[in-house]
């Protein structure tokens, strides 16, 4: 079930586009370009429980995406001349950067031949730990459980919290309460609460992680296809804001010496896991800086304008978000202007 802040956003995106507003702030914006976020790419409609919805789109609006952008008289660039265009100090044409977040196994499959076809440049950000099968994909797994079941038990510190799952509102509910009671944990108290709900539920972590990442193999497709720019993100997907300074810089540091002796290259570009400002900041925008990254990108919504070619390493991204799949919004999401804005309004 949408929230009211998603109803709100369905609403903007509505009168944007008839207002036919979009085209005319492209044309006076200072804006150069945007960065697309993508997760999953899925044929099959989420089910009415589908909280991580908002990570999938389907693959004709995927390539309806690339298709449009074109029309509007935008370049789909890589990230690399992504970074050259916006230290010219030509404006250019405006671009738009399409990159995929977490290496899902549905990549290879739904979105890769796309990409292909359209010959269309894309990043891949990879968390390396996922890709051996060893990581959490713990906002799945929560919500996968939640799903099957009548009620859920939450044992922590001894205690038993027992949530209704009957109707899809309180399964909703109890993802919602869940979801947020582990993003405000140290990480080390989130496996282990994660672990032992998925324990006490029957449910195999290991065997989720390798079902939905895609392992070495199936990446090499991606590292020998030159559209695609590998990019790191990090090795087990931890929130760094929540770590040490060494335990941030070796999750940085770890994931570019392991891509480089997996695919033979070293990323120069990463991606910070969640990548909203309580997950990354100035702190691990520095790192990233000083372990010679040459970008890292960030959730946080907007477009990129010449000033960021002086913050490289926080750069804002556009979601491509799976509940705002009709065709006539991609003219309002190729308007890095609007999301800036918005930022500003909700940052």
């Amino acid at each position: 079930m949408p929230s009211l802040k998603y109803a709100a956003i369905g609403a903007m995106f509505e009168a944007l586009w008839l207002s036919r507003l979009p085209a005319l702030i492209r044309a006076l914006s200072a804006s150069r370009g945007v960065i697309f976020t993508l997760h999953r790419v899925l044929p099959e409609a989420p089910p009415a429980f589908s909280p991580n919805a908002i990570l999938q789109v389907r693959p004709d609006f995927l390539e309806f995406c690339i298709t449009r952008i074109r029309a509007l008289g935008l370049d789909i660039v890589s990230l690399d001349d992504a970074l050259v265009r916006l230290a010219s100090p030509d404006r250019g044409k405006p671009f738009v950067v399409f990159t995929f977040d977490d290496a899902y196994k549905d990549n290879l499959r739904h979105a890769l031949p796309i990409l292909q076809r359209q010959g269309c440049p894309f990043t891949l950000y990879v968390p390396t730990a996922l890709v051996d099968g060893v990581g959490q994909v713990w906002w799945q797994a929560i919500e996968d459980i939640i799903a099957r079941e009548q009620s859920v038990a939450i044992v922590e510190g001894g205690y038993v919290e027992r949530l209704e799952t009957t109707t899809t509102a309180q399964k909703q509910a109890a993802y919602d309460a869940l979801y947020w009671r582990l993003r405000k944990m140290p990480e080390a108290e989130r496996i282990a609460l994660v672990r032992s709900f998925a324990e006490d539920h029957g449910y195999d972590l290991d065997r989720q992680c390798r079902e939905l990442i895609m392992d070495w193999q199936e990446l090499h497709h991606f590292a020998d296809e030159p559209l695609c720019t590998i990019g790191a993100h990090t090795v087990h997907h931890y929130e760094l804001a929540k770590l040490s300074p060494d335990q941030a810089r070796s999750e940085m540091a770890q994931s570019a010496d392991i891509l480089l002796a997996r695919l033979g290259e070293r990323p120069a570009h990463i991606s910070y896991p969640l990548g909203g400002p309580l997950s990354a900041g100035p702190r691990e925008f520095d790192m990233a800086r000083d372990l010679g990254f040459r970008s890292g990108v960030t959730t946080r919504p907007g477009g990129l304008y010449p000033r960021h070619a002086r913050s490289l390493h926080a750069l804002p991204r556009v979601s491509l978000n799976g509940l705002f799949q009709k065709r006539r919004y991609v003219d309002v999401f190729a308007t890095g202007a609007i999301f800036s804005a918005m930022g500003r309004v909700t940052g």
